[in-house]
């Protein structure tokens, strides 16, 4: 399941990706290695399983795994899917939910992968091949009416083992300006998932794009995590998590503990999700249900919003499925207007290859400094709002007459209910858009064409005001897409 939303709605058929063929092997002697291959076939049915684990025995003296595979794509009638099929590693440690074994994912972004003790096939974990019993993982996504024919290639690299090398993971701070807004996306894919950019290439990217951090949000591996040694001298914090693409919906673990994995291979029917967004918190992360509405298979979040710690409302080109996920959220707001737990509202471009844009949207945050501590803080505090690029920047308050004052996600204290609350918001590189003011009662105030606005009003008829920057109507009465969306202000009497 290793797709955008976007390239999964034309997933079903697809065939597996690019070959990854492995690197020659370090310090080889003249004399080739001894190599022994084995074919592992079988057949997949309708109606399998999520996932097919097939048994693969592994000696002693391996140096370096090797694993291709294949599988029958036959026609399907028109609206039925055909054949798609994933594919990943454990060890010797096994299959247990967990994830104890473990060593890698690539869905269906590539057809071959290696491994050894000092490198590996993106989305593959390096690591010593030792003798036992591994598994190849299949993930059978759709599967034909025919059914679903594969072929393994496993093949053993004899000799000794490669040196590892010891883990460098990014820094947690990068020196910044202090307590700033800070600009960043939470949600960008790389080759070591189904992305077409290496990190290098996403490094440069981002700092084109005005940004000052970035989340590793690759399908199902944190194989990324040791590959953002750049990043720092380009002054670009990388939070370290994962995309966690379950058949139910896909969440991402934000800035979790570098080397965290965590597990995907259950449904929202099997009550275990709660577990692991535990163990995202419990590893500093945050719990960000992706593209909640999204429309392609295994997309749309069946989970529940009880474990999560923020949702991203706006995922990449604005589409009609955005539009629900705002409606949806904002309908959540109430709650928290009267106690509730608060659930903040993200963007992010959910990257992958052009024409994507890393940082379209983005997240703007107000953090302490330019810090995952520092970072997530803010995040989790609703103290953000969404841009669609790095050219657009808000100031949105309100205040009262004896000043008291609250920016973005902040609660406003008031004297007394009828306490008068004047609410400000302007608007820098969102030329001709359409300034509103949503709150609990919905839509309050619309100002075509303007860079700034203001509104009163008073505790006893608003719970909650936030602010959207669209662009004019493109289908009338539906409005145009966002140049910018805040999280609200609380009025709290």
């Amino acid at each position: 399941m290793a797709l955008s939303r976007r390239a999964l709605l034309a997933r079903a058929a697809a065939s597996a990706g690019a070959v990854a063929a492995p690197s020659p092997t370090a310090g080889a002697a003249a004399e080739p290695e001894p190599v022994t291959t084995t074919t592992l076939r079988g057949t997949i049915p309708p109606g399998a399983p999520d996932f097919v684990y097939v048994p693969v025995d592994v000696p002693p003296g391996v140096r370096e795994l090797r694993v291709a595979y294949r599988y029958d794509r036959p026609p399907t009638p028109p609206g039925t899917p055909g054949n798609a099929l994933d594919i990943g590693l454990f060890d010797q440690h096994g299959t247990a939910l967990g994830g104890r074994g473990f060593r890698g994912w690539s869905g269906g972004a590539r057809s071959e992968f290696f491994l050894r003790a000092d490198d590996a096939t993106p989305g593959y974990l390096p690591g010593p091949v030792e003798p036992g019993r591994w598994h190849i993982a299949l993930g059978p996504y759709t599967v034909a009416p025919q059914g679903l024919p594969y072929e393994i290639t496993v093949t053993f690299v004899h000799g000794a083992p490669a040196t590892p090398v010891p883990a460098a993971y990014p820094p947690g701070r990068i020196p910044g300006r202090g307590r700033a807004w800070y600009r960043g996306d939470c949600h960008v894919h790389s080759v070591h998932s189904d992305g077409r950019r290496t990190p290098a290439e996403i490094i440069a990217l981002a700092r084109a794009a005005g940004l000052d951090f970035i989340n590793t949000s690759e399908h199902n591996t944190h194989s990324s995590h040791t590959a953002w040694a750049g990043a720092a001298a380009a002054g670009l914090l990388v939070l370290t998590g994962e995309e966690i693409t379950t058949r139910t919906g896909h969440v991402l673990a934000v800035g979790v503990d570098p080397g965290t994995f965590v597990d995907w291979r259950y449904r929202a029917r099997d009550h275990r999700f709660a577990r692991f967004a535990r163990a995202v918190r419990q590893a500093g992360g945050l719990v960000v249900p992706a593209h909640p509405h999204a429309t392609c298979i295994g997309c749309a979040w069946k989970f529940g919003f009880a474990e999560a710690d923020a949702v991203e409302v706006w995922n990449g080109p604005w589409t009609a499925d955005d539009e629900v996920s705002l409606a949806a959220w904002d309908a959540t707001l109430c709650g928290g207007a009267n106690g509730d737990r608060r659930l903040p509202a993200l963007a992010h471009s959910d990257y992958h290859r052009d024409p994507d844009r890393v940082g379209g949207p983005q997240t703007v945050v107000l953090a302490d400094d330019l810090s995952r501590e520092a970072i997530l803080a803010g995040l989790r505090a609703g103290r953000a709002y969404a841009a669609e690029s790095s050219a657009v920047a808000l100031d949105f308050t309100a205040v009262t007459p004896r000043g008291a004052h609250a920016g973005i996600g902040e609660s406003l204290p008031v004297a007394g209910p009828d306490t008068e609350v004047l609410v400000r918001l302007s608007v820098t590189g969102a030329d001709g858009c359409e300034l509103r003011l949503v709150t609990d009662q919905g839509l309050v105030l619309t100002v075509p064409g303007a860079t700034s606005a203001e509104w009163r009003t008073t505790a006893a008829r608003t719970a909650y005001v936030r602010a959207e920057v669209r662009h004019p109507a493109q289908a009338p009465p539906l409005p145009g897409p966002p140049a910018a969306l805040t999280n609200p202000i609380w009025l709290r009497p």
